[in-house]
């Protein structure tokens, strides 16, 4: 398995990571013993960091993992796990209670990773908060929890208004974001063309290289749209808001098969096996998590890595696909 440096921070991290979340929903409703075998292939193909939140499962993932990993699998493994603050009156006391409460779950005096869940916005407003009070607040309650030896890095999920995140990485006081780029939406890496469907996040590895902030890659299948097929796993969630790309599901799954051709002409076995390649083709990439809802398709996805990066031929035919995207309705 290729490791690579995770920016600043020191770690170097397996290219493909294991994936805790709900949308595949292996670690939230998947049998113990699934659960197990895919974190024990997971571990002998050299993975070493493993994904969670809270709010995966309500708290279940995290329990899963912990179960999983107790005995002194954890050598050599880094974790991360997530905030979702909803109260911006109480942050401090907020983020405490959360890591206080993952860490009991996990079975772990500290995570490697703490990851803000919210997204981020310039003036911030429902569910997310402005950057103002990420800089100000959360990362001062972050590196608190840092000081008191609760977790080492500090981290966001890229989520939100393309300016706020760019003036959070920015500021070089985090670690570590979690950004969506798939095949759908290359934005973080490269310019997109006129009139392209999806959120722009100018070029935001430039900005993460810079800064010297580690990059996990999320949405590598676009919560399913680059499987295909609209079918889901019965243990999958139903089809989740698109990050970045379309409004609906529906239409990202429609554009992802037109890159199909991707497919009939040689470049990869499986759209999926596509898009995993092509996720991990940009060298800013840190480590990827892709969705599963089952053992066999995590080794699917540990397959696809083991190919290494879609050639430039690959890539060259999937611009001249995607451009055709252009003008279309987001």
């Amino acid at each position: 398995m290729e490791t690579r440096i995770y920016g600043r921070s020191g770690l170097r991290l397996s290219i493909l990571g294991f994936g805790c979340g709900a949308v595949g929903g292996l670690m939230v409703r998947g049998s113990a013993v699934d659960q197990d075998k895919a974190i024990g292939l997971a571990l002998d193909a050299g993975i070493n960091y493993f994904d969670t939140a809270v709010q995966y499962g309500n708290g279940v993932s995290e329990t899963n993992l912990g179960r999983v990993m107790a005995g002194g699998r954890r050598t050599n493994v880094a974790v991360g796990t997530k905030v979702r603050i909803p109260n911006f009156g109480a942050i401090a006391k907020t983020v405490t209670d959360s890591i206080d409460g993952s860490l009991q779950r996990l079975k772990m005096d500290h995570v490697d990773i703490f990851h803000l869940h919210n997204p981020i916005t310039v003036g911030g407003g429902g569910e997310s908060i402005s950057a103002a009070q990420v800089l100000g607040e959360v990362v001062p309650a972050f590196e608190a929890l840092r000081k008191a030896g609760k977790t080492r890095f500090l981290g966001i999920t890229a989520v939100g208004d393309t300016d706020a995140l760019h003036q959070v990485i920015d500021a070089q006081v985090i670690d570590s974001a979690q950004v969506s780029y798939n095949m759908l939406n290359a934005s973080a890496a490269t310019a997109l063309p006129p009139n392209y469907p999806a959120q722009d996040y100018g070029r935001l590895f430039d900005h993460t290289q810079k800064a010297g902030v580690g990059v996990v890659g999320i949405r590598v299948l676009a919560g399913g749209a680059l499987t295909g097929t609209a079918e889901r796993h019965p243990i999958a969630s139903p089809p989740p808001a698109p990050i970045g790309s379309a409004h609906t599901h529906e239409m990202d799954l429609e554009r992802g098969r037109r890159l199909m051709p991707l497919v009939t002409e040689g470049f990869a076995g499986s759209l999926a096996e596509a898009a995993t390649r092509f996720a991990i083709t940009h060298k800013a990439m840190g480590s990827i998590l892709v969705g599963m809802a089952t053992v066999q398709e995590f080794e699917a996805s540990l397959a696809a890595v083991l190919k290494g990066p879609l050639p430039q031929a690959a890539l060259d035919r999937l611009g001249a696909l995607t451009a055709g995207f252009s003008g279309e309705a987001r």
